[in-house]
């Protein structure tokens, strides 16, 4: 009863202040529009894109690229990240065991014998000088100790070591979530981006292969001149070469189509030529239903600047796992059982036995072990500060990168939209000339040619637009969904 009052003052001191800072959450300027903090020409600083007073989202519009979104569950990177964010939580769960106290019972069965020149007879020789050996006979005599009981221990957390460590394993759980996200957005982006470029490189090879037939009717043409005397070998000849140009871009666009397979094939966790039956679809899906939302939710949304926050944070919380080093531990412990030289003795009333009381431990010297600590913690905190404002203003150049690409792309669309529709007014034109006889084959297979070449470049840029924008989803942390 004597300690009881000692007792109740030490869990009274466990309700101090913790140690160390504590975090507050850095605040990150953003802009009311996204074009107010643009770089380069102001041309591109207009995408064309809704404005961004909605939440932000991706739709997709193609049920076979929706299909590879779900089989992209099974993304080995993916279950990776998820097992990293399930560590993160258990490894929570270990700091947070320290809080409390621990618990543990005991028994056992001893055969001892003590020393007959043992420092125990020093004592026999002290109490009994006559009688000393048979004293010493008596207590080496092997004999059995039964015991059973159990202990309790509670680490009164004074300085909020326990507390300080509990938030900063929160923090990095919070951060192995954030990264999670992180490879969940990337995955779905990067399955998107390969299964456009699989779709415009068999578009390609669709379009290559007509433009190669009406190389070949040219070329017929040519020599059935050439046989009449109308033209000379200087017109075969090139259009022969024109023509092998042409079929030398068909292996490309093969390698293009199969590179795209496989990387889809990787992306979902499956076996190369896993995804055959995509080859037969030759037809680019549109660009996703986009809307970016108001750039102050960017930093809100992007899961590398939430993961970067939470690493300061748990930078932060260290801090004072280290300072609490500094002070006294205190411990409160219990033990309580039953001994006995014999196991039928141990329901006896008289074989109990206990304790209880504080334990103190007061670091002295230690070279400056723990002052070292405190300073390396506090320098990592500012690490994980300077990190933390590079992830920021990585996010909106990584954004604004990609708004200019996307604007310069859609310029470029609407110039070989453009091209193509002259194409195809100077094909009309020449049909009806040929119809006519106002003219022979010739322009007519000519304009034919331009026009696929005009329908071939307004398809490269169709895809190119469809990336430019999955580039903006990333960057502004958007999963493309069905």
């Amino acid at each position: 009863m004597k300690t009881l009052p000692l007792t109740l003052l030490c869990a009274a001191l466990a309700a101090c202040t913790a140690a160390g800072p504590d975090y507050h959450a850095p605040q990150a300027a953003a802009p009311q529009q996204w074009k107010e903090w643009h770089g380069g020409a102001a041309e591109l600083g207009d995408t064309g894109l809704p404005a961004g007073d909605k939440p932000a989202f991706a739709r997709l519009n193609d049920p076979v690229l929706a299909g590879l979104l779900a089989q992209a569950g099974a993304n080995l990177d993916l279950k990776t990240a998820a097992l990293r964010f399930a560590q993160s939580r258990r490894q929570r769960d270990l700091t947070a065991s320290q809080q409390g106290p621990q618990l543990g019972v005991h028994a056992g069965a001893t055969r001892q014998r003590q020393s007959e020149t043992g420092a125990a007879t020093r004592m026999a020789a002290a109490l009994a000088p006559g009688s000393r050996d048979a004293l010493v006979a008596v207590l080496s005599d092997p004999f059995t100790v039964y015991q059973a009981g159990f202990d309790a221990s509670w680490e009164l957390d004074l300085w909020g070591r326990v507390r300080r460590g509990i938030e900063a394993a929160d923090a990095e759980a919070g951060a192995a979530s954030a990264q999670l996200r992180q490879v969940q957005l990337s995955v779905a982006v990067e399955v998107a981006r390969n299964y456009y470029q699989l779709r415009a490189a068999q578009h390609e090879q669709a379009l290559a292969s007509e433009d190669i037939d009406a190389t070949l009717q040219l070329l017929k043409l040519a020599e059935v001149r050439q046989r009449q005397g109308l033209a000379n070998a200087i017109d075969t000849a090139r259009l022969e070469a024109q023509l092998a140009q042409q079929r030398a871009t068909l292996p490309a666009l093969l390698e293009q189509e199969a590179q795209a397979l496989n990387a889809l094939s990787l992306l979902t966790a499956q076996l190369p030529g896993s995804l055959r039956d995509l080859a037969g679809d030759r037809t680019v899906p549109p660009a996703p239903d986009f809307t970016a939302g108001l750039p102050g939710e960017l930093l809100r949304r992007r899961p590398d600047v939430q993961a970067a926050e939470h690493r300061l944070h748990a930078a932060t919380a260290s801090i004072g796992v280290a300072k609490a080093d500094l002070y006294p531990r205190i411990t409160l412990g219990v033990s309580a059982g039953l001994e006995s030289l014999s196991g039928g003795g141990l329901d006896d009333w008289g074989s109990r036995q206990w304790s209880i009381g504080p334990g103190l431990s007061l670091p002295l010297f230690d070279n400056g072990r723990r002052r070292a600590a405190v300073q390396l913690r506090e320098l990592q905190q500012q690490e994980a500060a300077v990190s933390f404002q590079k992830t920021v203003l990585g996010a909106w150049h990584e954004m604004d990168d990609a708004l200019s690409a996307y604007a310069a792309e859609r310029q470029r669309q609407q110039q070989w939209q453009q091209r193509e529709r002259s194409a195809t007014s100077a094909l009309a034109l020449a049909q009806v000339r040929q119809q006519r006889g106002l003219s022979d084959a010739q322009p007519l297979l000519d304009a034919r040619r331009a026009a696929l070449q005009a329908q071939r470049e307004r398809v490269r840029s169709e895809a190119a637009l469809a990336l430019r924008l999955l580039a903006i989803c990333k960057a502004a942390a958007v999963t493309p969904e069905a």
